[in-house]
């Protein structure tokens, strides 16, 4: 076996990211030294983004499975049944969310639009045609140096190439914050339709079968990605750069009907993206989930540039392409397809049943490792990780105490919906096309997503949530409550939850206190995915969010960002936020505001980070839910809002803002009452006749004003944020 040249010293093996007792386990694998492809593969596949090696052990208490899940973790993405489609074929939902920070971060343009283009290949490789995407943003501060470049890059990249390969973008959030300010996140998830009885999946079997390499060719590009993303920050951000993947919206349109059209015979036995740690990730699960082995000639792999390496192709993460096990005697049809497509088609290889990985090049064995150790025994940590009371002192969150009575409740709601918190996002989405499909109900600017399945009544509802100052406060608390925020937000569309995907997103896991927030975010989604049914089919871990250059480790605040999807039966049901007629009555379900601790009005108006995190009373959660559900498919409401950042009053100006009508409620409010972040919340209007059992009247629909402004006014100050800023 050839040494592929370079000596695997003690500085190499460092910076392929394994620790010496890692690397020793890899020398008990293979009982012999590594050669340097052999020392690639091992790094890649053990890296946190593809091992979850800190996660997994926590990973496995989260609630997979309910009656209309039909796959879980473990595959390329999940897969729920939303009933009957045309002709009485049974549907399915194929989403998930993936992180793409660290090359975001280096890279925005590229970073942000490799991030779509992997999350898109996740869905359509099972056989769904993507009909949506989101994306959930974290930003430093706006007034950080480099912060507007990386603002207007990644919104660039995403629309860019969402816009391009004809997927509509419609929702998703941005947070901005400080501790962002040296790693900023940037998750994407995708939702695609397919019908059920023509899924794919992606494990290898039958002995003999061809392995075929389909899409772009593999370039230089990408190399060790993984790797870096399982690494934190140092200040040699640029010399990374080499590691961020190019994309190309255009070629990736072209893969999706050319995989489609496949799938639509009988040719394919397995199917899986080249994501992160490409060829080798994809060979290696294919293999691992099948329980055979694989053979790869390397001669045969598609390349760009000139005297690659096999250990180059095998870690390069070059973009659109994927890895394909064919039926034997179906590759001429197969190629004939890709060629169509304009696209390359190589056989690279066999599904075998040696359990080994064994890759040839130039006619010797470059590479021969046992599967097993490579995927199912990679290492697993149980990482230690403080108490929740030694994680409430590390974390220092300072008591609430007394707080002053509001001077003036308007011009608090008048400054709240100006700043970065809750200013309008509306120069981020107008560059996404949201309308592509002709299949988009309802955009950003609601509280969740809504986009037809072609050809039904039904509809799915898709939202993102996550609030990092309640998971930094309270991990246990936070965790509970991005999952009920996620599933009030469909709720208040009045679809019915049915699934979410994650992405997790961590600093450095070999800190205690970090591992804690870890832990405890886990615990609580867990608790509040079990309370309110409403299970985990897929996602992300993202772990090493921290940022030597910002001064010292610093990390981002834990952000366990939640993708949710929820069926509408019938979509001229759906509810919007926006105040609907003059009169209509406005009800208030799930008490009025009591809880000021982590709020936006504590620090945006009071300049203080400070009190308890909200907690979630789930029980109340799930009632209120149905009950808001329930009231939607009566017809009973005209207009329904979640209550979440800024509290009741912010939500109403929010209804006024979307419906161009104000607001005159009963009596006059306190600093709680409006700005409180109180949990399981809604403000719903009806008709003036109707009576809303368990819900409290606090006011009528009409006028040109909300808390005394004008709405002139408040749209001024909402829009002028992002406008200024970009404009300045």
């Amino acid at each position: 076996m050839t040494t592929q040249a370079a000596e695997i010293t003690a500085d190499v093996v460092e910076a392929h990211g394994l620790s010496p007792e890692e690397y020793e386990r890899v020398l008990h694998a293979l009982g012999r030294e590594p050669n340097l492809v052999e020392l690639g593969i091992f790094s890649v596949m053990w890296s946190e983004h593809c091992s979850y090696k800190s996660s997994r052990l926590h990973l496995k208490k989260l609630p997979t499975e309910a009656p209309w899940v039909i796959c879980g973790p473990g595959e390329n993405a999940g897969i729920i049944d939303i009933g009957e489609g045309p002709n009485g074929v049974a549907q399915a939902a194929i989403f998930k969310m993936e992180s793409h920070n660290h090359p975001s971060y280096i890279e925005p343009y590229q970073g942000a639009a490799t991030g779509v283009g992997g999350i898109l290949r996740d869905v359509f490789t099972m056989g769904a045609r993507p009909v949506a995407n989101l994306n959930a943003l974290r930003f430093g501060r706006p007034d950080h140096p480099k912060m507007k470049h990386l603002v207007q890059g990644v919104v660039a990249g995403i629309g860019g190439y969402g816009n391009c390969v004809g997927v509509p973008t419609v929702g998703g959030e941005t947070n901005f914050d400080k501790a962002y300010d040296g790693n900023i996140l940037v998750n994407a998830m995708t939702v695609g339709v397919a019908d059920a009885d023509k899924i794919f999946y992606s494990a290898a079997t039958g002995l003999g079968n061809p392995i075929v390499y389909v899409g772009s060719k593999t370039g230089r590009d990408g190399i060790h990605g993984a790797t870096m993303a399982s690494a934190d920050f140092s200040d040699d951000t640029e010399e990374k750069r080499p590691t961020v993947q190019v994309g190309d919206p255009f070629t990736e349109k072209l893969l999706i009907e050319a995989c489609l059209e496949l799938m639509a015979t009988d040719a394919i036995v397995a199917i899986q993206d080249m994501g992160a740690a490409g060829l080798t990730s994809s060979s290696v699960e294919m293999a691992s989930k099948g329980g055979a082995g694989i053979r790869l000639d390397m001669n045969a792999v598609p390349c760009r540039e000139e005297a690659m390496t096999p250990y180059e192709m095998m870690l390069s993460e070059s973009q659109e392409r994927m890895l394909m096990v064919l039926k034997p005697g179906k590759e001429p049809m197969a190629e004939a397809i890709f060629r169509k497509w304009e696209l390359d088609f190589a056989v690279i290889g066999e599904v075998t049943d040696t359990g080994r990985m064994v890759l040839e090049f130039d006619g010797e064995v470059v590479c021969d490792i046992p599967l097993g150790p490579l995927a199912d025994d990679a290492p697993l940590y149980d990482r230690p990780h403080l108490s929740r009371e030694e994680y409430k002192a590390w974390a220092k969150v300072a008591p609430l105490g007394d707080v002053p009575e509001s001077a003036d409740i308007g011009a608090d709601l008048l400054k709240l919906m100006a700043s970065p918190a809750l200013a309008s996002r509306r120069w981020i989405w107008e560059q996404y096309d949201s309308q592509v499909g002709a299949d988009t109900l309802q955009k950003s600017g609601g509280d969740a997503a809504v986009v037809r399945v072609h050809s039904t009544q039904k509809a799915l509802a898709m939202s993102t949530d996550c609030t990092p100052r309640y998971c930094y406060a309270d991990p246990y608390e936070g965790g509970k409550q991005a999952v009920a925020e996620c599933y009030r937000n469909l709720c208040a569309v009045g679809a019915r939850p049915l699934a979410i995907t994650n992405c997790l997103n961590f600093g450095n896991p070999q800190r205690p206190e970090i591992m804690a927030q870890i832990v405890g975010c886990l615990d609580g989604m867990g608790d509040a995915c079990r309370a309110l049914d409403f299970p985990i089919v897929s996602g992300n871990v993202s772990l090493y969010n921290e940022s030597k250059a910002t001064g010292g480790g610093s990390a981002i605040l834990p952000t366990p960002a939640i993708g949710g999807v929820g069926l509408l039966d019938d979509y001229s049901k759906m509810a919007t936020i926006a105040f609907n007629a003059e009169g209509d009555q406005i009800w208030l379900l799930g008490g009025e505001g009591c809880h000021l601790g982590q709020s936006l009005w504590l620090s945006q108006i009071q300049g203080r980070e400070a009190g308890n995190a909200p907690p979630v009373n789930l029980a109340a959660e799930r009632l209120h839910g149905e009950t808001v559900r329930e009231w939607i498919s009566a017809g009973r409401v005209t207009a329904v809002h979640d209550i979440s950042d800024g509290g009741l009053l912010v939500a109403l100006a929010e209804m006024a803002l979307a419906g161009g009508i104000g607001c005159h409620l009963d009596r006059a409010l306190t600093a709680l009452q409006a700005f409180g972040e109180d949990q399981g919340r809604y403000v719903v209007t009806t008709p003036a006749d109707e009576e809303l059992e368990n819900a409290v009247p606090i006011g009528t629909v009409g006028g040109t004003k909300v808390a005394g402004h004008e709405i002139a006014t408040l749209r001024e100050a909402n829009d002028s944020y992002f406008r200024d800023w970009m404009e300045g």
